[in-house]
């Protein structure tokens, strides 16, 4: 059951993706360009996400537990840090440069695009840099202790 509800819900956040033009680059960027060909029309979609996130949210957590069971694994830390800080400035120069958020690229993937390739291809190598560079501070901080 959890399967058949993933891959449904999975299936109507792309449909959702391409329908709104989040998977179309050109309208992406044209909405971060305020002074030039500005589009406004995905602030309509952002917007309309979010209502839906806070119904979503309301909802669920008057249930007490998912509705597939388990629990809810919510975030615990609250302070602000370089990674989170250097992650979002990294994620936004990418989203900015690309036109591909990594949601909206997803679905995208599917249609075999070379720049949704690309930017997949750049997202695996930003994690996995990411990954080696805590390792290696982890590293650093066990041989210094």
């Amino acid at each position: 059951m959890k399967l058949v509800s993933a891959f449904a819900i999975g299936l109507l956040f792309g449909c959702g993706i391409l329908i709104s033009g989040m998977g179309d680059p050109a309208k992406v960027l044209n909405f971060f360009d305020l002074a030039g060909t500005w589009d406004p029309s995905l602030a309509f979609v952002m917007g309309g996400a979010l209502i839906v996130t806070a119904i979503g949210y309301r909802l669920a957590f008057r249930m007490g537990q998912p509705l597939l069971g388990g629990q809810f694994n919510l975030p615990t830390k609250q302070d602000l840090d370089v990674k989170l800080i250097g992650g979002s400035a990294v994620f936004g120069i990418g989203w900015g440069l690309s036109g591909f958020c990594p949601g909206g690229l997803v679905p995208v993937l599917g249609l075999g695009l070379p720049g949704a390739l690309l930017t997949a291809a750049t997202i695996v190598a930003g994690i996995l840099t990411a990954r080696w560079m805590i390792s290696m501070s982890n590293r650093k901080l066990t041989a210094e202790a």
